[in-house]
């Protein structure tokens, strides 16, 4: 049996997710920020002051890389650490001053990206494979 790589849907997948993540962040390049901390920023835009952990699992990733994305918007001035009140072990993220100023500038970025990606594609065929791509996710969370 042969498989045809470039007609895997894996493959073909993977690609676009290349795809889009580079799109993204010539973008985002004079902003400095990665498709991986534009997901962070935007899961904190929806809910502020949020642990590591919550993060993690919102934005699909593991802690550690999660942590060192943290990190790097904390640098870059976009977000602060503070000790949680309920248990001082942990910390919970918050969105600066700069941070919550990004989300005019960035959005709108995100969208020219996205419209580029689907230029030509009807609204309807979106819809489809957001369902399709969807149904594949929650067949694979349970293997």
């Amino acid at each position: 049996m042969k498989i045809n790589l470039d007609n895997s849907l894996g493959f073909i997948l993977n690609r676009t997710n290349t795809r889009m993540k580079n799109n993204l962040l010539h973008k985002f390049k004079d902003y400095d920020i990665t498709p991986e901390q534009w997901a962070v920023l935007n899961r904190l835009w929806e809910r502020d002051g949020i642990s590591p952990k919550e993060l993690a699992e919102l934005t699909f990733k593991d802690q550690p890389t999660t942590v060192r994305i943290i990190s790097k918007l904390e640098n870059k001035g976009f977000v602060s650490r503070q000790v949680n009140s309920e248990d001082h072990r942990s910390f919970s993220i918050f969105l600066t001053i700069k941070g919550q100023e990004s989300k005019s500038t960035l959005i709108p970025l995100a969208f020219e990206a996205l419209d580029r990606a689907t230029k030509g594609i009807d609204k309807d065929k979106i819809d489809v494979a957001k369902d399709v791509l969807n149904q594949i996710y929650k067949n694979l969370e349970e293997a």
